[in-house]
């Protein structure tokens, strides 16, 4: 994929994303609908992947993809503690907290995203 258009595909997932997350309903900062916050917070942490995977793609051309979360972010420690940081907050949030334990706190889910438009930036 060129690195526009995975740029633009990123943002595309991360606009689904906002779309499921919707359908999840908020009152008072909680989701009531756990399904929804974890269908869109794996979306999104799918988006990071795919950001990640680019701009690793530019720094180590030769290197193949990724297969972990530890590979991940022993290859970002090398490049970028900016992204690390960014990264282990949005695996954190999106990944563990939204996807794998369905938080219900709207504020982790909101910092989540944030940190995968920061991520997803670096591949702009």
């Amino acid at each position: 994929m060129k690195e526009k258009t995975v740029y633009l595909e990123c943002k595309r997932y991360m606009d689904n994303a906002k779309e499921i997350l919707q359908k999840a309903k908020k009152d008072n900062g909680i989701y009531k609908d756990i399904k929804y916050v974890q269908t869109a917070c794996g979306i999104a942490y799918n988006a990071v992947l795919m950001a990640l995977d680019e701009y690793l793609i530019r720094k180590e051309p030769n290197k193949p993809k990724s297969k972990d979360i530890e590979d991940y972010k022993k290859r970002i420690s090398r490049q970028n503690k900016t992204i690390l940081k960014i990264l282990l907050s949005a695996y954190d949030e999106l990944h563990l907290a939204g996807y794998y334990h369905g938080t219900q706190s709207a504020k982790t889910v909101k910092s989540g995203f944030e940190n995968a438009y920061k991520i997803i930036e670096f591949v702009k």
